[in-house]
């Protein structure tokens, strides 16, 4: 269920939304927003054989360059292209005044090996040598690859682990009603590579990554009812697991992937949030209050759980030790709206979805309590997803009347936008970082 509509159950169906129609159309990733002194990078063509189906060069140069906090130096400007550490001239690339020289080979066919190297031009030192090894031939194995070297080369520079490599999932709609088209889809964090994990003609949503990666929780109305599934996402294996009377939704996994925590609300028709234990069924009741208790996620360590609620008038977060005899904690108060929460990866951040001048936006605020601080500055964004590294939120938002994807960074400096050619995005998803 997404934030400000979750207290809307009549409106279920409208809260799934959409994207591209067929995994063949990508995602464009446009910087909105970087920097004001983003570190100068050059990134030279990699050494490679001449049957290489992929430039996996150009791939880092996407990756570091779309991220906002680097200037990467363009091709043509380049004063040489040399392959190795050995070969790079410090001085030349100064005078280009690039802080940093990528070079690279790429060995194999099929399966590749890339042998790269990152010298500092300051000092002519080379300050990262690795070689990562794709799991496989195919074009998504080497762009994974690739991804893994821009991953190595932002925390060696910044010091901030990388997320190139992880991947995303949204839902996504195609047509009008009653001939829509919903798609479950997964893609690389680039928005490139996507593909269909589930379509259907009926409404899909709440997509939640398992901790290991391998699985993605969903909410469907097949049937036109709603139903909780869990599918494996390399393998499409799917099982049903909450088909409960009345409203199923918003799944979330416990650190350890054996429990479910989601919102039920029974014959009576009163949200609550319960946590299923996915191997025997038992389900376990966590809030009883006559408000509206919803959008469940997990604590870190697992004992407790931050949801959103209404019984103090307005939708509101709180946070509720799962112990015998424990009440909810109220955390937010600067505002007259705070749903949807998601904890950052480290346990230190809240996101939200917060009202700010009439409009449904962005805000992150310490995990226990305190000041929020809002960073996107759209009329209709919510659900926002942490990456694993916990500086980047991606999020849904509209702009010119149609819904696509958004990231901001937890600083609120770095704003991007995802688009397609044709459809709208919702539900956004980050994965944790696997490697596949």
């Amino acid at each position: 269920m997404t934030s400000r509509r979750s207290f809307l159950p009549l409106l279920l169906i409208a809260l799934c939304a959409i994207v591209i129609p067929d995994a063949r159309a990508q995602l464009r990733v446009e910087i909105t927003s970087g920097v004001s002194d983003p570190v100068p990078l050059a990134i030279v063509p990699f050494a490679a054989p001449a049957a290489s189906p992929v430039d996996l060069s150009a791939i880092v140069d996407a990756d570091l360059r779309g991220s906002g906090r680097f200037a990467v130096l363009p091709r043509e400007r380049m004063p040489a292209q040399p392959h190795r550490a050995a070969e790079v001239v410090a001085a030349d690339w100064r005078a280009q005044r690039s802080d940093y020289v990528l070079v690279g080979r790429v060995q194999g066919a099929g399966v590749v090996t890339i042998e790269f190297e990152l010298v500092n031009a300051l000092t002519g030192q080379v300050v990262l040598a690795e070689r990562v090894t794709s799991a496989g031939s195919g074009t998504s194995a080497l762009r994974n690859a690739a991804h893994r070297v821009s991953d190595q080369v932002y925390q060696r520079i910044l010091g901030i682990r990388g997320v190139f490599a992880t991947r995303i999932a949204y839902v996504s709609v195609d047509g009008r009603p009653p001939n829509q088209k919903f798609q479950l889809i997964v893609a690389d964090a680039d928005g490139e590579g996507a593909r269909i994990v589930l379509e259907s003609r009926q409404p899909l949503m709440s997509p939640a990554w398992s901790n290991d990666g391998n699985w993605l929780a969903y909410v469907s109305f097949e049937g036109r009812v709603s139903s909780v599934f869990v599918q494996q996402v390399r393998s499409g294996e799917r099982r049903r697991v909450s088909a409960r009377v009345g409203i199923n939704g918003a799944p979330s996994w416990s650190p350890d992937d054996r429990r479910l925590a989601l919102t039920l609300s029974g014959s009576s028709g009163n949200l609550d949030v319960y946590t299923l234990d996915l191997g025997t069924q038992a389900l376990t009741r966590i809030t009883d209050d006559p408000g509206i208790d919803t959008e469940p996620v997990w604590s870190r360590d697992g004992r407790a759980l931050y949801f959103t609620s209404d019984r103090s008038g307005a939708p509101q977060i709180y946070r509720l030790t799962l112990a015998a005899g424990e009440k909810p904690r109220r955390l937010t108060f600067g505002s007259g709206y705070a749903a949807r929460p998601r904890l950052s990866p480290d346990g230190r951040l809240l996101a939200m979805v917060t009202l700010e001048g009439g409009a449904y936006r962005i805000a992150i605020q310490p995990a226990e309590g305190g000041s929020a601080t809002v960073l996107s500055r759209g009329r209709v964004d919510e659900s926002p997803s942490f990456a694993p590294n916990a500086k980047i939120i991606l999020y849904a938002t509209e702009v010119g009347g149609r819904g696509i994807l958004a990231a901001v960074s937890s600083d609120g400096r770095i704003k991007q936008r995802f688009t397609a050619d044709v459809g709208d995005a919702r539900e956004p998803a980050w994965s944790p970082v696997v490697n596949k």
